[in-house]
């Protein structure tokens, strides 16, 4: 299928950052385009996992996966699509004195905003992940309402909202360029034609700088390798097992059908996106150390995606200063998939010219220029 010759809105990046903001749109009657060069969710979010919450540090980060929480429970209604949502919540166990520290301020900020987490002891974690070691654990932090669910069942439930509601989906349509006059976009070219159009929003993830590029435009992003397995069955494990976080060594799991869904950071801190043997000798060892009974446990199979990173662990959201009409949703870190609901309704009311239900302003490209931006410490 061929492009349309105009769009109001054409969005490049089929994920799920990409496909919200596209539902939105649709939905709001705003003749939109979605462009992905591969498959829908192919590049980052399918390969995510899944992982939903609002435990962050950092206030907007809070608001924008609470009210993406509150989507992910009525995503049945709207656009409607089952997604498999787990809420058993999302667990952090805390081994470093300052880490204790941090989070209960961290808690204590998400009730103020209505997240109901708290503070454990290591006991009362253990009695919710009783598969963990938590011998040198000196506290943990619980949000019953985190969860974990599909990220292809969400980005394709976006997309059968947005073709529902008028818009049109091309998966296998690559960006090769935006055209502009002056300073602003005048077109997004592709490589089965041009779309004529006034703007353009890039939710390219790890991609985005080279996509902002085409324009012009700095996006400070860089990708960055994840790795995941998957095991093989694992016999009599308990119900409702929280998402679990060993926050130290940033070693988590979460049940995935008959077995679990493991992963960690990669030391290697790689850009390449295929799987490295040799992570898997860190994973056994860290397994070993925190959930010594999964150490036997076989992989059915595993894979590598990449996070895009920027220095603050924030996501970019805005518009460029320097091209009107280039929006840009990216750099998230590690929570694009988490909070993709929230994003699109703040990017289709950026784009409207409306005010967002969540302000944004702090996530502009341009806080790098300033004094006073602040990471986000909450990362998995």
């Amino acid at each position: 299928m061929n492009p349309p010759a105009t769009a109001d809105v054409v969005v490049i990046g089929g994920g799920a950052i990409g496909a919200s903001a596209a539902f939105h749109l649709a939905e709001a009657g705003v003749d939109v385009v979605l462009l992905d060069r591969g498959e829908l969710g192919g590049g980052s979010t399918c390969k995510a996992a899944g992982g939903v919450r609002a435990q962050f540090s950092d206030p907007v980060n809070i608001a924008l996966g609470a009210r993406s929480l509150r989507a992910f429970e009525q995503f049945g209604e709207r656009p409607g699509a089952e997604i498999d949502l787990r809420q058993h919540g999302y667990l952090f166990l805390l081994s470093a004195p300052a880490d204790v520290t941090a989070f209960e301020d961290g808690v204590r900020l998400q009730n103020e905003l209505g997240v109901p987490s708290r503070m454990l002891t290591a006991a009362e974690a253990a009695e919710l992940t009783p598969v963990v070691s938590v011998q040198d654990v000196l506290a943990a932090a619980y949000s019953p309402t985190d969860g974990h669910c599909t990220p292809e069942a969400v980005v394709h439930g976006y997309a059968a909202g947005i073709r529902r509601h008028g818009g049109t989906v091309l998966p296998h349509c690559a960006v090769t360029g935006i055209d502009t006059a002056g300073d602003a976009v005048t077109g997004v070219r592709t490589d089965s034609g041009v779309i004529a159009t006034s703007a353009a929003l890039c939710a390219a993830g790890a991609w985005s700088s080279a996509v902002a590029a085409m324009a012009g435009v700095e996006l400070p992003v860089r990708p960055l390798r994840r790795q995941i397995v998957v095991t093989e069955p694992i016999r009599d494990l308990p119900g409702r097992l929280p998402f679990t976080i060993d926050f130290g060594t940033g070693f988590y799991f979460h049940e995935e059908g008959p077995g679990l869904l493991m992963g960690m950071p990669d030391p290697a801190d790689s850009p390449d996106p295929h799987p490295d043997d040799s992570w898997l000798e860190l994973l056994a060892e860290t397994v070993a150390h925190r959930a010594p009974r999964f150490s036997t446990a076989g992989a059915a199979h595993r894979w590598a995606g990449l996070y895009e990173i920027t220095p603050d662990h924030n996501a970019l959201v805005g518009q460029a200063g320097q091209v009107r009409g280039l929006w840009y949703a990216t750099g998230f870190s590690g929570h694009g998939f988490l909070q993709s609901p929230a994003i699109g309704e703040v990017l289709r009311d950026l784009v409207l010219g409306r005010t967002p239900p969540v302000d944004v302003g702090a996530l502009d490209v341009a806080r790098f220029e300033r004094a006073g931006h602040r990471p986000e410490r909450n990362l998995v």
